[in-house]
């Protein structure tokens, strides 16, 4: 497998935001392995962060505007699409306003960026959603279609139809990320002359200039529209050259809409959070429908990770055996619902438990046709729980965990005596202050059983009072 991939120092650019106009300075920074991508609003009080997910997007109009808390980022698929394009898999985007710098509309700059920050190998293997088949969306208002079919990497084509003489049918392809820099990264982002109006009358572009756009021409240049350009770009004239745009800038492809809609389509499909193998297919691409397939993506993936059971061999000796994990855990049997820890990391840890008919709670529990309490199953998955969080600090012998919260529980299917029970919990967020976040999961029979979010706490046995 790959290993995961982060910058190794932290780089800055400045400029102003497309759509605020804002003056803005963007850090990108080196971030902890499965950290992922994350925007972090340092203007603003406790510097919040908001997470590149599909599940926080709130805007699609003029680009991808994710929200958490009140606190959103704008246009954020140039940025995620360069860190995409140049296979960086955790860093952390800082921002000091709501947007990041629109330079020439495209991700040339932000690529630029990696490069001069240098790209550095981590120890963690990179998590990656292998397409085994086709999986598709459809925009009923638009007709707009993304699908993903298996394929033996990541690529992309973008079909586009924009339905004007002056911008008719183009195609892009990506065959490969290596090919993102050169082929993808520089396109930039472009708008009708229709669009451009409606965009200035309601001041939407308050960031926007000749440089940073192309501008397709598909009506008449009216004088009125010749006074509001003027206006806005502080610009006395303007052309239409023989291929249909204004005469801000050259075209560097015939089809560089076309490619720069993929460049989207990359940027957006990053709010998936996870790399995809398969191929894209794009038809007619917009952030809406981008985005809407991103969060069908990501719902896929984490449905298929809570019923995968992992892939354990029981025949090994175990990382530690029942005395072992009674130094660490101060419950004793018949509470005690564990038999062995069998992989323990500072992200997650998977133990195991052989349900007998000797079972204490059998006794009283339907002893007619026995079935483990759901409860039962509960505090098995928080004793294994307990012991990535004991495993957190030098001393576990001192400590005592405390569970606070527990939520989204479901139970899936009956386990019964015979049954072989693992348990896997993994950190939703890193531990601070003693308080561990985790998402656990129990197994039997090869099939989903149990899940439950938990919250839990330790502290030092001689403060607890």
């Amino acid at each position: 497998m790959n290993k995961q991939k982060t910058l190794k120092k932290a780089v800055s650019i400045e400029g102003v935001g497309l759509h605020t106009g804002e003056n803005v300075k963007m850090t990108l920074k080196p971030a902890p392995e499965n950290y992922g991508y994350k925007f972090v609003r340092v203007d603003l009080e406790g510097k919040p962060e908001i997470e590149a997910s599909a599940q926080l997007v709130s805007k699609t109009q003029r680009g991808t505007v994710l929200e958490k808390n009140g606190v959103q980022v704008h246009t954020t698929e140039h940025v995620l699409a360069a860190l995409t394009g140049m296979d960086i898999d955790n860093c952390i985007i800082e921002l000091n306003a709501a947007e990041p710098p629109i330079k020439d509309g495209s991700a040339k700059f932000f690529v630029e960026m990696i490069e001069q920050a240098g790209i550095e190998e981590q120890d963690a293997e990179r998590e990656e959603f292998v397409i085994k088949k086709v999986i598709s969306y459809v925009d009923p208002e638009t007709g707009s279609e993304l699908l993903i079919m298996p394929a033996d990497h990541y690529e992309i084509t973008a079909m586009v139809d924009f339905g004007t003489k002056v911008l008719g049918t183009q195609n892009a392809y990506l065959k490969d990320l290596k090919d993102f820099k050169k082929e993808i990264a520089p396109a930039r982002t472009f708008s009708f002359l229709h669009e451009l109006e409606m965009l200035l009358k309601n001041g939407l572009i308050k960031g926007g200039d000749l440089s940073n756009a192309i501008i397709f021409v598909d009506k008449e240049i009216s004088e009125e529209t010749k006074e509001l350009l003027k206006d806005y770009f502080k610009k006395d004239d303007f052309e239409v050259k023989p291929n249909g745009i204004l005469n801000n800038v050259d075209l560097q492809w015939p089809n560089e809409a076309a490619r720069h809609k993929l460049l989207d389509v990359v940027g957006d499909l990053a709010l998936v959070g996870t790399k995809l193998k398969g191929k894209v297919i794009a038809n007619k691409p917009g952030h809406k429908v981008n985005t809407a397939f991103a969060k069908k993506l990501q719902k896929i993936i984490k449905n298929e990770k809570r019923h995968k059971v992992p892939d354990i061999d029981l025949n090994k000796p175990p990382l530690m055996d029942i005395e072992k994990i009674m130094q660490l855990l101060p419950h004793r049997p018949p509470f005690l619902m564990i038999d062995r820890i069998l992989e323990l990391s500072d992200k997650h840890v998977i133990g195991m438990k052989n349900v007998t008919m000797n079972e204490a709670f059998f006794v009283g529990h339907f002893p007619g046709a026995p079935v483990m309490p759901g409860v039962l199953q509960v505090e098995a998955m928080a004793q294994t729980g307990g012991i990535l969080v004991l495993s957190s600090v030098p001393d576990p012998e001192n400590y005592l965990t405390y569970f606070m919260k527990m939520d989204k529980v479901k139970f899936k299917r009956k386990v019964k005596p015979g049954d072989t029970l693992i348990f896997k919990a993994d950190l939703i967020s890193p531990i601070r202050r003693g308080i561990c976040h985790m998402q656990a999961y129990a197994y039997a029979n090869g099939h989903l059983v149990a899940e439950a979010e938990m919250m839990a706490q330790i502290v030092r046995k001689d403060k607890e009072n």
